[in-house]
C-alpha cells in the first residue's frame, strides 16, 4: 500500500472513531430523556447508542485486547469523551450522597461540593463520569476519592455510606404540569476506616 494511501486510510479511520464518539453521545442524551426532543425519539436512540458503542467495543470484557487496544488509542488522541451535540452538563443527570454515621448514633448527611462555581462544575461532570461508567471497580474507586476527602472534613465519623443515584428531569409536558424533578437509586457503597467498601448495592 502506498504511504499516500496509509496515511488517508488512517485519517478515516480516525475520523470515523469521533463521528462514532459523539453520535454516541448525543444519542445517549436523547435516549436518557436530557433534550427537548419528543419521547418517541428515546427508543430509536437508546437502540443507536447500543450501535454506538458496540462500534466501540465497549461491548467486550475489559481483559480483550481489542477493547484495551482501542481505549488505550481514544485515550492517547484525546478522543475518549468527544462532545455531542448538546452541551455537556447540562443538566447535571446525578446526585451522590453521603450519609455519615458517629460513634454516638447521629447520623448527618452531607453533598460534596466545591468553593466556587468551577469546582462544582468540575464536579458535575466527575458525578456524570461516575454514573455513566459501566467498569465497577472505577465507579467504586472514584466514589471512594470523595469518600476520603468528606471524611477529612468530619474525621469523627465512624461510618459512611455514599448513595448514587440519577436525577430525572420532568419533560415539557410534565413540567407544564407542575411535575418536580424525581430521582432513581442506582447504587450505594459503605465506608469504614478499619474496612474497604464493600460491594455496591443495586436496585
Amino acid at each position: 500500500m502506498r504511504p499516500k494511501a496509509l496515511f488517508l486510510a488512517c485519517f478515516l479511520l480516525h475520523f470515523l472513531i469521533i463521528v462514532i464518539i459523539s453520535c454516541r453521545e448525543t444519542f445517549w442524551l436523547v435516549a436518557h430523556g436530557l433534550t427537548m426532543l419528543p419521547s418517541p425519539f428515546r427508543h430509536y436512540s437508546e437502540k443507536a447508542e447500543r450501535v454506538a458503542s458496540v462500534a466501540l467495543a465497549q461491548n467486550l470484557p475489559a481483559s480483550s485486547p481489542i477493547h484495551r487496544a482501542l481505549l488505550t488509542y481514544l485515550h492517547v488522541a484525546g478522543i475518549e469523551r468527544a462532545y455531542g451535540y448538546f452541551a455537556p452538563n447540562v443538566p447535571v443527570s446525578y446526585k451522590l450522597v453521603f450519609e455519615l454515621h458517629y460513634s454516638d448514633g447521629r447520623v448527618e448527611y452531607e453533598l460534596p461540593g466545591g468553593n466556587s462555581a468551577a469546582a462544582d462544575l468540575r464536579l458535575a461532570a466527575l458525578l456524570d463520569e461516575i454514573g455513566r461508567t459501566r467498569v465497577d471497580a472505577l465507579r467504586e474507586y472514584l466514589v471512594k476519592m470523595l469518600a476520603r476527602s468528606t471524611w477529612r472534613e468530619h474525621p469523627n465519623v465512624k461510618t459512611m455510606r455514599a448513595i448514587l443515584g440519577s436525577r430525572n428531569l420532568p419533560s415539557i409536558d410534565e413540567f407544564e404540569r407542575e411535575t418536580h424533578e424525581s430521582y432513581e437509586f442506582l447504587y450505594a457503597y459503605d465506608f469504614s476506616l478499619e474496612e474497604e467498601p464493600s460491594h455496591p448495592e443495586t436496585p
